[in-house]
């Protein structure tokens, strides 16, 4: 079914929006009364969150893709434009992380990680953009489009200790904030690219990486966890909520100026 364009409700696509912050975001993004393209490589995944949306009264779509692939990524854009009539918001989300030091990595796990991260963002963010490049701007004085890049404040300099044991997520989060920086000039001035640059997030990749690096230190289950917030200067870990509400600032009008900017949220870990 094909609907007209809406400009009191904008279109979002969120990729790796099956789980963890991607999902935090697409239900951020429905109850702001955006329609949302719900993306994950599982089908199933994409479709749950999807389903919970519609039930909370939301538009949403669900489409799989993975986004390491030049086709998918075009399918995924065509898709919301298809069923919404434009698209207003791509956040490249999707993401990998693998705990394993430096010299006992292989080539594989290299390739792996920069395919999803650094190819993927590339690749999504090229498929949104040519689709955005088409359409009006939702409002005067306002972009064609938006493009928010999901970063790290690991791809900052420094890490600590943690730096040895995650050096291709690091190198992969680093060249998105480059990536950002580049398409942000590329881009403009009719379509903005920002990068957000979250902490210690509570979602399950978090909880992967507290029992890996747990493991290779000798320590229990939960441990790593507890001193990496103990040093939170908020005091508390992170919610996909919190970086929920950024991610709506940068996909609004008020932030029709903001371009090339990649934005610690991360409860004061690294302060600029």
């Amino acid at each position: 079914m094909n609907l007209d364009p809406d400009p009191a409700h904008p279109v979002v696509a969120v990729t790796g929006a099956g789980q963890g912050i991607g999902r935090g975001l697409a239900h951020a993004f429905a109850r702001a009364g955006m329609r949302v393209v719900v993306s994950d490589i599982r089908a199933d995944a994409a479709e749950a969150v999807a389903r919970e949306l519609r039930e909370a009264g939301a538009q949403a779509l669900a489409q799989a893709a993975d986004i390491g692939d030049a086709g998918d990524c075009a399918a995924l854009a065509d898709a919301a434009v298809r069923r919404f009539g434009r698209l207003d918001t791509m956040v490249c989300n999707a993401g990998l992380m693998q705990i394993r030091p430096l010299m006992e990595l292989e080539a594989s796990d290299w390739d792996r990680l920069l395919r999803v991260n650094v190819t993927g963002t590339f690749l999504s963010l090229q498929a949104a953009a040519r689709r955005m490049r088409q359409q009006e701007p939702s409002a005067p004085g306002q972009p064609r489009g938006r493009i928010i890049a999901m970063a790290s404040i690991a791809g900052r300099s420094g890490a600590g200790p943690i730096a040895g044991v995650i050096a291709p997520y690091r190198a992969s989060k680093a060249a998105v904030i480059s990536l950002v920086q580049s398409a942000a000039v590329a881009l403009a001035p009719e379509i903005t690219v920002n990068a957000i640059c979250p902490g210690l997030v509570d979602t399950d990749m978090w909880k992967r990486m507290d029992r890996d690096w747990g493991a290779l230190q000798g320590k229990a289950p939960g441990e790593i966890w507890r001193q990496r917030i103990e040093g939170i200067p908020m005091g508390r870990a992170q919610q996909p909520e919190d970086v929920a509400g950024l991610a709506l600032y940068l996909a609004s009008p008020a932030a029709a100026y903001m371009t090339g900017q990649s934005i610690n949220i991360d409860g004061g870990l690294m302060m600029n």
